[in-house]
């Protein structure tokens, strides 16, 4: 063993040594103190942070009467429109009526060659003439007993056919001018003079534009509430507005779009140019009562519908369905909520139906 490890291990220590041993018990001392205190001493109350409610701004709102309408795109139709056919076959050796003249009901149109039918009327008129007085002198005899009754029942029914031949070859005479339906116009012409037409052939067309016919589609969910007799404007694409009122609605929607059929009677006293067109029409309907908002208040529920978020009187948050009846500027006018409510403006991201809040209102 050396000297430095001899003196090390001797007795008593040095002071130095003496003074390391002592400050290691001091410090182990303090430290387990503090741990006994921190485990006898109980935790003091832990104060609780108050959770502030969120804050929106609302604006009350009243609901006031509001015209509804549904728009609809439609198409016009002449209130009449026929095309006039040939009923007999001929030539055409004369035109009564040119295009855009006006006609009367029963007008003749045209004349066509009579291809022997006037003497075939009058054929037939003389055997009528000769089976009624065969039928005549039948009755005589068969009163004195002369004939019998089979006899007798041969002759009616030989004037029966005789009289029916005489109102066919009637009909073909007349058909040689073939005459208007109804009153209107001429709107278009088919044939000339000297051209041979055929039963069946388009001759004419007479059309009665003094009254339209307006017909759209309406929605499913929108038919409920259109009624016979609803006024209704029919808006052309240059402005013009004709007014009328709805005279037909189906019972049946169409397959293929699930919606049905609407048509609107107008009239057109100035004749306008309008069958064949399009147009929009729109149905006005009973006044209800509504609010006007913005469209960006406007927001999708969980199910997809249409609502907005408004304030109870608690300050809770409730989400109201709603039906958008019209537009106007920047204002969208529904329906849906109560009389008197209070939208919320601002901040209705931030919070969700149910919710409690904090209100402050809009400046006007």
């Amino acid at each position: 063993m050396s000297a430095s490890q001899k003196k090390l291990l001797s007795w008593p220590p040095s002071p130095p040594v003496i003074a390391v041993v002592l400050s290691l018990v001091l410090v182990i001392w303090l430290f387990g103190g503090e741990k006994q205190r921190a485990r006898e001493t109980p935790p003091g109350e832990q104060v609780k942070t108050e959770q502030r409610l969120a804050e929106v701004e609302v604006h009350w709102s009243q609901a006031q009467p509001a015209e509804r309408e549904q728009v609809v795109q439609a198409s016009i139709t002449a209130w009449q429109l026929v095309d006039v056919k040939a009923q007999v076959a001929g030539r055409v050796e004369q035109l009564l009526k040119q295009q855009g003249d006006v006609v009367a009901a029963g007008d003749a149109l045209l004349r066509l060659s009579d291809e022997g039918r006037t003497q075939k009327l009058a054929q037939m008129r003389a055997d009528v003439r000769l089976r009624e007085k065969e039928l005549e002198g039948g009755r005589t005899l068969i009163s004195d007993k002369l004939i019998s009754q089979t006899e007798l029942a041969r002759l009616e029914s030989e004037l029966a056919r005789a009289q029916a031949e005489l109102a066919a070859a009637e009909l073909a005479v007349a058909y040689n001018q073939p005459k208007a339906p109804f009153g209107g116009r001429v709107d278009r012409r088919y044939v000339e003079v000297g051209q041979l037409v055929q039963p069946g052939e388009v001759l004419m067309t007479v059309v009665d534009a003094t009254k339209v016919k307006v017909a759209g589609q309406v929605p499913q969910l929108q038919i409920g509430q259109i009624q016979p007799g609803q006024k209704a404007t029919v808006t052309l694409l240059d402005g013009r507005e004709m007014h009328g009122e709805v005279h037909f609605v189906s019972l049946a929607a169409e397959a293929g779009t699930r919606s049905f059929y609407v048509e609107v009677h107008a009239q057109n006293p100035e004749l306008w140019r309008v069958a064949g067109a399009s147009a929009t029409l729109r149905i006005h309907q009973p006044a209800v009562n509504a609010h006007r908002v913005s469209p960006a208040l406007l927001s999708l529920g969980e199910r997809g519908e249409l609502g907005i978020n408004i304030v109870n009187d608690a300050n809770v948050v409730e989400f109201h369905q709603v039906q958008v009846i019209g537009f106007e500027g920047d204002g969208t006018t529904v329906t849906g909520l109560p009389e008197r409510v209070r939208l919320i403006t601002q901040g209705a991201g931030f919070v969700r139906p149910g919710d409690k809040v904090e209100t402050r209102e809009a400046a006007e």
